[in-house]
């Protein structure tokens, strides 16, 4: 027989009865620009949970460009979607029942919940408890795989010193951003590349950053010569493409520079290019290099150890895009591939009760 659970839900009477799962789940792999078209909504019966089972109902949804990366039918560094698979996505949630000595009723839990109400877990595997007083949206970015992203990527692949210059770009998203000021507070100059004149007053401004160059209305190679003068030592690159390439053109000697995202080619129908100029790596004695945050994930404890203080003391500053509304999921996560969001890129579905 299918569950028949009693939630409070948002804006509804508490004696509002639930039954039904919505889900969103990839319809078609997409080839150029994903898009809602590319998901179909579905409702499904909730079943009883077995033994050992946790039961969580998600209240906030995190998107990320990876999950670009995820609907492609190729080998990585995690199995791709399948047609007619509920989509992945991180969330934070709360458990609604539980066979599981580790978990009960209301404990707010963090996971690959999916685009969906409801998500049940065997054995609790992948369910982690939020610290004490970590809302579930800092959960999902500054205190989450965003910050773990920036400081790990940054401090253990570049490890920058007072003095060195950092270029960073994707710097008004959620990774970027929070990698800029992470960078200053280890005495580094720091320049900016983003989208608009907003965004990149948002980083010279609020965050602190020493330069910024807007994309969209000024070159970026200019831009990089002008206020790299000693030209860059550590190049945190979240876009790749061109930028990629203006990067490396620019290299102090033995300088560092880590792939963390390719966003600009996320959504290209053939491979980019590589770059013309990957022989300056050589030229200037640097080194470039690759990570999964996945790899980190052990030391988180070592991560908030850091962040939290910093956090706390205003050092570092995080912004949520929060969008609301199931309806609105997959269009969402089309929002970062057209540069609509700053910083981290959230919808809301419910407050924990």
């Amino acid at each position: 027989m299918p569950r028949i659970k009693p939630l409070e839900l948002r804006n509804q009477p508490k004696e509002i009865i639930v039954t039904i799962n919505r889900q969103w789940r990839l319809k078609t792999r997409p080839s150029g620009l994903i898009g809602p078209e590319h998901f179909e909504y579905v409702e499904t019966e909730l079943a009883d949970i077995g033994a050992e089972e946790v039961l969580v109902r998600n209240l906030c949804l995190s998107f990320d460009p990876t999950q670009r990366g995820w609907v492609n039918d190729m080998e990585s560094y995690m199995p791709p979607v399948g047609i007619g698979e509920v989509m992945r996505a991180g969330t934070v949630g709360q458990v609604v029942e539980s066979n599981h000595a580790g978990f009960e009723p209301g404990d707010l839990v963090q996971g690959l919940g999916g685009w969906q109400d409801f998500f049940t877990v065997p054995n609790g595997v992948g369910l982690s408890k939020l610290p004490e007083g970590i809302s579930p949206e800092q959960a999902l970015g500054v205190f989450g795989t965003t910050g773990l992203t920036a400081y790990f990527g940054l401090l253990d692949l570049s490890e920058p010193k007072p003095g060195d210059t950092v270029l960073v770009s994707g710097a008004a998203g959620a990774t970027g951003s929070v990698v800029g000021q992470i960078a200053k507070i280890k005495g580094a100059r720091v320049v900016g590349i983003a989208g608009g004149p907003e965004k990149c007053a948002w980083l010279t401004g609020s965050l602190g950053f020493d330069a910024a160059i807007d994309y969209k209305n000024e070159s970026v190679a200019e831009g990089v010569a002008r206020h790299c003068p000693d030209r860059i030592n550590v190049f945190f690159d979240n876009v790749g493409g061109d930028i990629l390439e203006i990067g490396l053109s620019h290299l102090a000697m033995n300088a560092r520079v880590i792939l963390c995202g390719g966003i600009s080619g996320y959504n290209e129908t053939e491979p980019q290019p590589g770059p013309k100029n990957i022989m300056n790596l050589v030229i200037t004695r640097s080194r470039m290099e690759g990570f999964i945050i996945v790899d980190y994930l052990h030391r988180i404890g070592e991560f908030l150890a850091d962040m939290m203080p910093w956090y706390q003391q205003g050092l570092v500053q995080h912004k949520e895009d929060v969008q609301e509304g199931f309806e609105n999921i997959p269009s969402t996560l089309q929002r970062l591939f057209s540069g609509q969001n700053t910083g981290k890129q959230l919808l809301k579905l419910a407050d924990p009760s």
